[in-house]
């Protein structure tokens, strides 16, 4: 006996069988398990391999001490810098209307497109001694390369596209009704900064910079050019690993890798909070 068509259950075309979507996360899972968790807990492992005692040990090395507070003296200084630098593009790019913007946006991106070797060699170019700037620098006692500065500038360089990524779509988004409404009401531009464009973009702001201070404490390639690996002086946490390492000293290593872990776990836990505070607003911006 025929069917009739008019009463078939139709399925949405939307939906997959139960076994594509099974297979599908499976497949998910276990690329997941096998570049991202097996690893991470082989850092762990290797860690403690030797006990809690010898990895506690790792960490009273005056070296490894230089390296964490050169990593974290670094962050310091280029997320306030990248932070300043990312809402004043952001406003700029969001609520005004200017020559060069498409420019200026596209500038903002490059460190995404460029190697961050290559911009460590950049900073190379201008000032090594071979350099313009770099000489006249240093002879009144200014070192960029092989010092703090160096790393600083790199560091800067390849972190500071995450703030204001983050905040020009979300200003864009918002435009300009709110800012307009409390000058016309007396307010002045830094009250306006203060009291409406501040508290509107807090979440994406914290946002970008739980970015950006999450690469800048992981970056490798280009502080490995500027800095010189000179240990207890200019080797963040990533270089020092590199030398534990290359010099078999496995314990050490994965002590000061797993630290960078921890750092990255903690940073994808508030990541998230932040994403489902972020996303909140974004949907209530869109109301509005």
């Amino acid at each position: 006996m025929a069917h009739d068509p008019a009463t078939r259950r139709l399925r949405p075309p939307t939906t997959e069988a139960p076994f594509a979507r099974y297979a599908l996360m499976a497949i998910a899972f276990l690329f997941l398990a096998l570049f991202l968790l097996l690893p991470l807990a082989a850092v762990f492992i290797e860690a403690f391999r030797k006990g809690a005692g010898e990895f506690l040990a790792a960490f009273g090395d005056p070296d490894t001490i230089a390296a964490i507070r050169l990593t974290l003296l670094v962050a310091a200084i280029a997320v306030p810098l990248n932070l300043v630098f990312g809402v004043a593009a952001a406003w700029a790019i969001a609520k005004f209307e200017f020559k060069g913007k498409a420019f200026l946006t596209t500038l903002i991106d490059l460190p995404f497109s460029v190697s961050p070797v290559i911009s460590g060699l950049v900073y190379v170019l201008l000032f090594g001694s071979g350099s313009l700037l770099g000489p006249w620098l240093r002879s009144y006692g200014i070192e960029i390369l092989f010092a703090v500065p160096g790393i600083v500038l790199a560091t800067v360089f390849v972190t500071f596209p995450f703030v204001a990524r983050e905040l020009i779509p979300l200003m864009q988004e918002q435009g300009n009704g709110d800012e307009e409404a409390a000058l016309s009401l007396g307010a002045s531009g830094w009250q306006t900064f203060r009291h409406v464009t501040l508290p509107n973009i807090k979440w994406g702001l914290l946002y970008g910079v739980l970015l950006c201070n999450a690469r800048a404490m992981g970056e490798f390639g280009a502080v490995s050019v500027v800095s010189g690996h000179i240990r207890g002086l200019t080797n963040t946490m990533p270089l020092h690993v590199e030398i534990l390492y290359n010099e078999y000293n496995f314990v050490a290593a994965f002590a000061v890798a797993s630290l960078l872990a921890a750092l990255a776990l903690v940073t994808l836990l508030v990541k998230t909070l932040l994403e489902f505070h972020y996303g909140a607003e974004i949907a209530a911006g869109r109301k509005h």
